[in-house]
């Protein structure tokens, strides 16, 4: 009987593990880990430093890091400590070359720092600001969504990502990435399986057309 697969998948910024619920991969051919975020030791804890600890919570040698929008750059970054099969990242970008102008500008002008870490603390004190059916939606799923609220963990997330230093693409990084993403726009992207109007949520309403994929490459 041929020896299961293990895939490790690492969520978005702030989300949780449930972002992976409406995946469907094969009982028999994959078992599913799912990493849970950490508290960073401190605003000046390195990425380097950081990944090494989420490797920790990996059992299994030469498994496969499937990581979703900052997930994907933790992922890769994990992969620099530990040995794995493949790298597979969903809504994510492979150096900073991808980020697109308005967040080299957030980086440069270090206006992120500014970002109202207490509303995504507080969402339910904040709910009445959502005005029209889109934004209340939204609201819903941040709040069913995003539940790693830690303002230190928000600082330094949203630090790490903006300044990622990594400005060459790692080899053999397979990329899942939308058309209509809000966050990482299609058109900075290189060398991407592109999924026709896929948003930056696509893990949660493109997941059948996910799961395809990730059988597909995963079961190589």
């Amino acid at each position: 009987m041929k020896e299961k697969k293990h895939l490790y998948f690492v969520p978005g910024l702030a989300a949780n593990t449930k972002i992976f619920e409406h995946l469907v991969l094969p009982e028999d051919l994959f078992e599913l880990h799912f990493l849970d975020w950490i508290l960073p030791l401190s605003l000046d804890e390195s990425i380097e430093s950081y990944a090494k600890r989420m490797c920790e919570n990996i059992e299994h040698k030469n498994g496969i890091l499937i990581g979703v929008s900052f997930g994907g750059i933790m992922a890769q970054e994990m992969s620099k400590v530990i040995d794995c099969e493949k790298v597979i990242i969903i809504s994510s970008i492979k150096s900073n070359h991808e980020l697109p102008n308005r967040l080299k500008f957030a980086q440069k002008t270090k206006a992120y720092k500014l970002f109202p870490t207490k509303v995504v603390q507080n969402l339910e004190d904040y709910e009445h600001l959502f005005w029209g059916d889109y934004l209340k939606k939204r609201a819903e799923l941040y709040k069913m969504y995003l539940s790693i609220r830690n303002a230190n963990y928000l600082r330094w997330s949203i630090h790490n990502l903006l300044n990622w230093e990594q400005d060459y693409e790692l080899e053999d990084i397979l990329h899942i990435h939308g058309t209509k993403d809000e966050i990482f726009p299609f058109k900075h992207i290189k060398n991407s399986i592109e999924i026709k109007n896929g948003t930056h949520i696509m893990i949660l309403n493109k997941a059948k057309t996910i799961s395809k994929i990730l059988e597909q490459h995963c079961n190589n």
